[in-house]
């Protein structure tokens, strides 16, 4: 466990662009993982950190609580956690493999469409405000298209098979896509249209998460990670 962790790390691995396999040479490795707070800091006033995020190297970890309750709304940046490829895992616990072991627990239909869609649509309106004169705009402008292709072909996956695909099994295609995309947006409104259109046929997600499995684990967390506090001597 790193000396700068705020609590034990249960589950952390490179994620981002690495995991997706659109990386390409000079590109960042982002980290994310969860971290279990000493129990006893919530019995107070004030309790422990729900974040911390560093930029040497790129890391954000979430305690075991906010991760359960952005992966219960289906974020795709903390979902994408429990789906990894196995050899992106720098840290693993058994609590965090048993995380693992219910991570369906946390999908549900309507929170897969809101999420995905949401940042899809918003990769989309940052295309749709560039200043099409500059070159490092559009490098951006294709990356934000490369993410949106990335974000509807992981939503439609979700929803038609429960099984988050977080690397892609074509990155070639997405690229090229995504440089089509940045010269003529109109191809994104096509995607987004063909994807709500799926997400709207029966899936393979229910209609909400099953919250149980993830209140379980949490207390076992909790539990293990509880010192009492010593008795004073008589």
């Amino acid at each position: 466990m790193p000396a700068t962790a705020p609590g034990a790390v249960l589950l952390s691995g490179i994620v981002g662009s690495t995991a997706y396999g659109l990386a390409h040479a000079g590109s960042d490795i982002d980290r994310l993982g969860l971290f279990a707070a000493p129990t006893e800091g919530f019995h107070g006033l004030h309790h422990p950190a729900e974040s911390q995020v560093t930029t040497a190297p790129d890391r954000t970890l979430h305690e075991a609580a906010k991760w359960c309750r952005l992966a219960l709304s289906c974020n795709p940046t903390a979902t994408e956690l429990v789906w990894l490829p196995e050899d992106l895992y720098e840290v693993r616990t058994p609590l965090g493999d048993e995380l693992m072991a219910i991570r369906r627990s946390f999908l549900s239909a309507r929170a897969v469409r809101n999420a995905y869609l949401g940042y899809a649509t918003q990769q989309f309106r940052k295309l749709l405000t560039r200043d099409t004169t500059e070159a490092t705009t559009r490098a951006r402008a294709a990356k934000h298209a490369r993410h949106l292709v990335r974000l509807l072909e992981q939503a439609v996956h979700l929803h038609e098979t429960g099984h988050n695909l977080v690397r892609l099994p074509d990155p070639g295609r997405v690229r090229e896509l995504g440089e089509r995309i940045a010269d003529e947006p109109a191809v994104a409104e096509r995607l987004l249209a063909a994807a709500n259109e799926r997400l709207d046929r029966p899936g393979a997600l229910p209609d909400r998460p099953d919250e149980r499995p993830a209140e379980a684990w949490l207390h076992r967390v909790r539990a293990a990670h509880y010192t009492p506090a010593a008795t004073p001597a008589p």
